[in-house]
């Protein structure tokens, strides 16, 4: 699910973009602030050097997830949308960059050749705590890749067992 992500002016190595995804006449806000990577992890799988960091998704006002998140609920494979959403200001997560000057095939997938614009990333939400007696934990994962040349970016699903807990937690600041 495409959405666009203008660059906005930072300080400090951080990257920060106010996201929009306008859809049925509904315009949905929203910013993405990545604090900059730590150094290529050298104990990843041969042959991939991750990058780690931490970021946030901060609600902004006067915006209308209300044509966001069911276009979101398909693109996560969610089973349902949250209701009663608690709002919050702020989504913190950790994120890895999977891969850098990527090019986006038409399968949805990325690979370094040729050589493009894209950033492919995962996100990590939650703590990763266990959630009451139950065998369900606090935690969800999704793809976040943007293109700061066209301005675009998307979410994807990294696994639909996760899509009803990260659509809840992303319906917190959208």
């Amino acid at each position: 699910m495409n959405f666009e992500i203008p660059s906005l002016p930072s300080k400090n190595g951080e990257r920060l973009f106010l996201a929009t995804y306008s859809s049925q006449g509904k315009l949905a806000k929203f910013r993405i602030e990545l604090d900059p990577p730590g150094p290529a992890d050298s104990k990843s799988a041969p042959g991939f050097n991750f990058k780690f960091g931490k970021g946030a998704i901060k609600a902004e006002p006067g915006s209308d997830a209300s044509a966001l998140l069911p276009d979101l609920e398909k693109a996560l494979a969610a089973k349902k949308l949250p209701s009663n959403v608690k709002r919050s200001d702020a989504l913190q997560f950790t994120y890895a960059i999977l891969g850098e000057n990527e090019s986006l095939s038409s399968g949805g997938g990325f690979s370094g050749k040729p050589p493009r614009d894209w950033t492919a990333m995962k996100i990590f939400i939650g703590t990763g705590e266990q959630i009451g007696t139950s065998e369900e934990t606090d935690e969800g994962e999704v793809f976040l890749n943007f293109n700061t040349v066209s301005g675009k970016a998307q979410f994807s699903e990294k696994d639909q067992d996760y899509g009803d807990y990260v659509l809840a937690k992303l319906a917190t600041v959208l």
